[in-house]
């Protein structure tokens, strides 16, 4: 269980700076693109029924660390992240505003750039 709590620390911290910043280089554009829709797809859809913002993997992560013992007093991994690196623990408010108005930028950003590199792509073809 140890290693499924680290493999879920490297993963989803992975996809978090992925979703933040994987519109950057071309080449990532596209799956930046549809790791956002999933993420929205989470936080929104899946949201319906779990409350808004619900990421799937928060909730296995946090299924994980109940089952090591650990009962964290985040309800966000952003927010026991931040706990965990620094110490500070942020309001709920603070969090999700934060998460939201980033997330914002780099989902306005991603599809901003992938119309943009497929106009590009048709214009080279025609």
């Amino acid at each position: 269980m140890l290693a499924l709590d680290g493999a879920f620390f490297a993963f989803h911290t992975a996809l978090v700076l992925f979703n933040v910043f994987g519109w950057i280089p071309k080449r990532t554009r596209k799956l930046n693109l549809a790791c956002l829709l999933l993420t929205a797809a989470s936080w929104f859809l899946m949201g319906l029924w779990h409350g808004i913002g619900y990421c799937l993997l928060t909730d296995l992560h946090w299924q994980v660390r109940h089952a090591l013992g650990i009962h964290d007093p985040d309800h966000t991994y952003i927010q026991l992240l931040i706990r965990l690196l620094t110490g500070w623990e942020p309001s709920d408010f603070l969090v999700e505003t934060f998460s939201g108005v980033v997330f914002a930028v780099a989902f306005a950003a991603s599809l901003g750039l992938n119309i943009a590199d497929r106009k590009r792509a048709r214009a080279q073809i025609a």
